[in-house]
């Protein structure tokens, strides 16, 4: 039986960048020795990007277009596309250029050693700001300390997954996705491909300060629970040194008196105090919320319209179906 490649492609209003990419693409997919299909997830794109490739998979049965029923997020739309795509491999990029199609073979390579999983880490970062190369640096060096599963470094989402990789990745459902993370921890056997990062063309990066944050965020909760143990070794070195402060203060009292009072010294104390427990609180109430949602068992994505590539077996479809089910049935079975 022939390979077959499915390329993933994530669209969140990318009208600038498609043709380019597209191009490319396609000079990359001519090129392999083996059958591909290319699947665009159009993740609520509003800026003509849905009727760019309403009119590109006219042309070429070899494209795919799903479009979601909204903006659910890279994550989300990612997700989507691993349900859906049909491939023996499956490689996610994205459309904006900076990770250059040229290294699918590369990619491909590596899969046919037997690898499950080969990813792109950038030695590189063109274009890009020292503060943000500076602080996607730190975050990742921070992940990699912190989570209960190794995440490589400077590692975003391009990469190539095996069949049943992307099966197992159909099994994690949970609503706060934090995929490079999802990819180290099913396992299976991996392998880094280093490469130089471009710069981005044209267009604007959907990811600011703002939402690179919340991701951080959602990493770090999703993939570890060292917050919650700082929490309880910070309340406890507070408690420690208030016992200390307090100690030494009725000494000081007690042999020298207190001629003065500490006004001063007693409202730092209150509000450190105050700030602990607040920070506290704070990381607490993150991993409520996401139980909160978790347990709500909502859907990851609707799909407002799915039209498959015309040339290429159609292997996935049921999929989503089948998750629906059993999500159901797991949360609305009674004791």
């Amino acid at each position: 039986m022939t390979e077959l490649l499915s390329v993933v492609v994530p669209v969140y209003n990318e009208r600038e960048m498609l043709p380019r990419f597209h191009s490319r693409m396609l000079s990359v997919l001519d090129a392999l020795d083996m059958s591909a299909d290319l699947l665009y997830v159009d993740d609520g794109s509003n800026d003509g990007s849905s009727e760019w490739l309403d009119a590109e998979q006219a042309t070429d049965a070899r494209i795919a277009v799903l479009r979601l029923s909204r903006n659910f997020g890279k994550e989300a739309a990612m997700s989507a596309g691993f349900d859906y795509a049909g491939g023996d491999a499956v490689v996610v990029i994205d459309a904006d250029l900076q990770d250059p199609p040229e290294l699918i073979p590369t990619l491909i390579e590596h899969w046919r050693e037997g690898f499950d999983v080969v990813y792109a880490t950038r030695e590189s970062r063109d274009g890009e700001s020292w503060l943000k190369r500076k602080s996607a640096a730190i975050f990742y060096r921070l992940m990699d300390r912190l989570s209960d599963v190794p995440i490589p470094r400077d590692t975003g989402d391009f990469r190539l997954l095996s069949r049943r990789a992307v099966d197992a990745l159909a099994k994690l459902r949970e609503q706060h996705r934090y995929m490079k993370g999802l990819y180290a921890w099913i396992g299976y056997p991996q392998k880094a491909v280093p490469y130089a990062r471009e710069a981005r063309t044209s267009g604007r990066s959907k990811w600011s300060y703002w939402r690179l944050w919340n991701l951080a965020i959602e990493g770090i909760t999703s993939f570890s629970a060292a917050p919650l143990k700082l929490a309880t070794w910070l309340g406890l070195f507070t408690s420690v040194m208030a016992f200390a402060y307090g100690l030494l203060f009725l000494l000081r009292t007690l042999f020298f008196g207190n001629p003065v009072p500490g006004y001063p010294s007693l409202m730092v104390v209150i509000l450190f105090l105050g700030g602990v427990q607040l920070v506290c609180l704070g990381i607490i109430g993150e991993y409520l919320a996401r139980t909160y949602n978790e347990s709500k068992a909502r859907q990851l994505y609707f799909v407002m319209d799915y039209r498959p590539s015309g040339d290429l077996p159609l292997r996935q479809t049921e999929r989503e179906p089948m998750v629906e089910k059993s999500m159901f049935t797991q949360h609305s079975a009674e004791p």
